[in-house]
């Protein structure tokens, strides 16, 4: 397996945020399974991560069996993490709704970066993590501890 995360603190504190995440809410939610959203949200739901799919285009669907809101604000809930499948320009106003769930962290894929976002969630002291795959970062974990 090649490795995703090379550094060892930086694995320490990935590992240490997905150890106390439950239940993720994941902003870009797709119903289409050849869509990256959908896999990583059957990989988490496959791995005893409750998974809040998210997406306004899509709110009332079913998507691997559970309920599609259209946004944050939705979701009754308590969110431990909020992973976003969204373009770096709507990161800012998520990672605001982010803290009004007051969730402990707003991790953005493979791809999406602001620096807007970031700063939000760190002045919030809120974990925050950009440009990376959940579903990768936590095989790459789990393979390490095996």
């Amino acid at each position: 397996m090649v490795e995703y995360i090379t550094d060892q603190v930086e694995q320490a504190r990935l590992a240490g945020i997905l150890a106390k995440t439950r239940t993720i809410a994941l902003v870009g939610a797709s119903n289409r399974p050849e869509r990256a959203s959908y896999q990583v949200m059957e990989y988490l739901l496959q791995h005893g991560f409750v998974v809040h799919p998210v997406n306004p285009q899509l709110a009332g669907a079913i998507i691997l069996g559970q309920t599609c809101v259209a946004e944050l604000d939705e979701l009754e809930q308590d969110i431990d993490l909020v992973n976003v499948f969204r373009r770096g320009e709507f990161a800012a106003q998520l990672a605001e709704q982010a803290l009004e769930l007051d969730t402990q962290c707003l991790w953005l894929q493979e791809g999406v970066v602001c620096q807007a976002a970031a700063d939000i969630a760190h002045e919030a002291e809120l974990d925050y993590v950009e440009d990376l795959c959940i579903k990768k970062a936590h095989q790459q974990l789990k393979a390490a501890l095996n």
